[in-house]
């Protein structure tokens, strides 16, 4: 089976000698690649929604979602560093053509809706900023496929460095504008420890929901899977060994910055629009009007608007990449990079400029919350194949899933299906 990502496929040399800093430093970028889309213009959607409407009380769905992340994704190192393949290759080699093409459909549409929300979010920004029409900032978000190309050229680490640098100032953005909201600091604390009515709250639910689907995405353990093999891994068993707890470590800090950045939304919204009785505000153009002249301070929307744009093209470049990696990897089709790179931008990018030209500027955060649901109920279709295959002795052999990891993982996927479950009845017990 050819491998993930060919042109950058053990591209990256890794030392085999040197202190813990040094190697840290080789094998780091993977986890920051794939901590943009805990923090894409989907979260942003549903953490304003989630903030104005309940205050710092949704924190503790931010974190309970950043935890299942970090164990989901090391599963994910796990398996593309011990068998060679990401898991979209894994899934079609251990089942049946129907179940695998399946499978690649779920994908497809769990990446097309969370395409939807980058590129909105990225076109809104665009619009905020330099007031370009939604629907040509939607045409020009495809322009990040030709920045793509031109930097994978030249090394992926040059791609691992823009989207570090995209999320530096992201969390500048926002750590400025936690300082100007002055949030409360006991409700914080509060706010991180789970409360019953998340669930007994039909609309509360609804968002805890869309946190959970705009959090643990399902392309993420795709791409994550296929990332890890950019470094160049001897096969031996000690050398696996490290492999995997590098990147383990990779991935476990850049998904606490992202926790961070994640929660800061959730944090600014509440801190600002909650507080101020503005309990309905989920669309971004209204937090971007709203959050200079409640926070008194001339530069807080244009600092909320620049985020958010380094916020959706960091989310648009690893999307592109992922539906490569889906792609490739249930199909086995091989093309050239440039036309692959425009094939999987164009899955994403037409719907996009559909609901665009339908809707425009009106239901906007609609959409990306009800993106973020679709992304939540495709979710089990990625963890238990992931769950499944980790937990395969003959694949993994000693760095199979213990017991106790095996319960844990079981226990979150059990938990993500029964979550998408009861919204579903919900939903459905609304309508009569």
């Amino acid at each position: 089976m050819a491998p993930s990502l060919p042109e950058v496929y053990r591209s990256l040399h890794v030392p085999s000698t040197g202190g813990f800093l040094k190697k840290m430093l080789a094998f780091a970028g993977p986890g920051f690649l794939i901590s943009v889309g805990y923090m894409d213009p989907g979260n942003w959607a549903t953490d304003l929604a989630g903030g104005s409407k309940y205050s710092y009380t949704l924190l503790s769905v931010i974190l309970i979602s950043n935890l299942m992340a970090v164990l989901l994704q090391s599963l994910c190192v796990k398996l593309g560093l011990v068998t060679g393949r990401d898991l979209a290759q894994a899934c079609r080699a251990r089942y049946s053509r129907p179940v695998s093409l399946g499978l690649y459909g779920l994908a497809e549409i769990a990446i097309a809706a969370c395409d939807l929300a980058e590129i909105i979010g990225s076109a809104i920004a665009l619009n905020l900023l330099f007031h370009i029409p939604l629907l040509w900032g939607v045409c020009l978000t495809g322009l990040d496929v030709f920045l793509l190309l031109l930097l994978q050229e030249r090394g992926f680490r040059y791609i691992e460095a823009l989207v570090v640098s995209l999320i530096a100032l992201v969390g500048v953005c926002f750590g400025l504008e936690i300082l100007f909201s002055h949030p409360d600091l006991a409700g914080i604390a509060k706010g991180f420890l789970p409360v019953p009515q998340i669930v007994s709250d039909p609309g509360m639910l609804f968002i805890a929901i869309s946190i959970l689907g705009a959090t643990v995405m399902p392309h993420n353990l795709y791409l994550h899977s296929a990332l890890v093999q950019t470094r160049k891994v001897e096969r031996t068993p000690e050398a696996l060994r490290e492999a995997v707890r590098f990147l383990q470590i990779d991935s476990a800090v850049a998904l606490t910055i992202a926790l961070f950045i994640n929660a800061a939304i959730l944090i600014v919204s509440a801190a600002t629009f909650y507080r101020s009785g503005h309990n309905h505000v989920a669309e971004i153009q209204d937090a971007h009007k709203l959050l200079s002249p409640l926070l008194g301070v001339t530069g807080a929307s244009t600092l909320f608007a620049v985020a958010l744009l380094a916020a959706g093209q960091n989310s648009t470049l690893t999307g592109t990449l992922a539906g490569q990696v889906v792609m490739e990897g249930f199909l086995s089709i091989r093309l050239k990079p440039w036309l692959r790179r425009v094939l999987t931008r164009g899955v994403a990018i037409v719907p996009a400029i559909v609901v665009t030209a339908a809707y425009g500027t009106s239901g906007t955060a609609k959409l990306l919350l009800y993106s973020q649901v679709v992304l939540s109920m495709q979710l089990s279709f990625a963890v238990f194949p992931l769950i499944m295959l980790t937990s395969d002795k003959s694949k993994m052999g000693e760095f199979v899933n213990g017991t106790w990891l095996k319960g844990l993982s079981w226990s979150i996927g059990i938990l993500i299906a029964a979550l998408n479950g009861w919204l579903l009845v919900q939903a459905f017990s609304s309508k009569f």
